[in-house]
């Protein structure tokens, strides 16, 4: 019976924590596809620099996005008393994010069922960032035919 108390108490405390990455993802998805549109000009996109400055500037709002999420998994470690330290809290949390499943730090018994959710959590986190990346390239592998293929 005391496991399931645990299970049911990491779980209200691990979808909210999820819940607030959803939000934090789509508003970071969303800033990326608006920054890619607004600099992208139809008459540039043959061109290598204002591509690259593009994607690059795409790739650091992602990056960005999941700083913001492991971070916010770091702070809950820490509020939890699993680490003294932000930094051990931010490590646990980007092995467990990326799901990587190093083994070298483990959460107490009461509380280590986080991790697998915050596994779960950056999976499709990690997902719903290379399909942004996807969409983008094809947008320029489009728009880089339609500029060099002739009428």
């Amino acid at each position: 019976m005391e496991n399931t108390g645990t299970i049911v108490g990491n779980l209200l405390l691990g979808l909210p924590v999820i819940l607030v990455c959803l939000v934090i993802q789509v508003s970071f998805a969303y800033w990326c596809l608006r920054f890619y549109v607004r600099n992208s000009a139809p008459s540039a996109t043959h061109r290598a620099f204002p591509v690259m400055r593009n994607l690059l500037g795409v790739m650091l709002i992602v990056m960005l996005g999941t700083v913001v999420q492991v971070a916010l998994w770091g702070v809950l470690f820490v509020l939890l008393n699993e680490f003294d330290e932000f930094y051990e809290a931010v490590y646990h949390s980007a092995v467990n994010f990326a799901s990587l499943g190093y083994g070298d730090i483990v959460m107490s018994h009461r509380w280590k069922l986080l991790g697998p959710l915050e596994a779960l959590c950056g999976v499709l986190m990690l997902g719903m960032n290379a399909a942004v990346l996807m969409a983008i390239l094809q947008h320029i592998l489009k728009s880089q035919h339609r500029a060099l293929t002739p009428d």
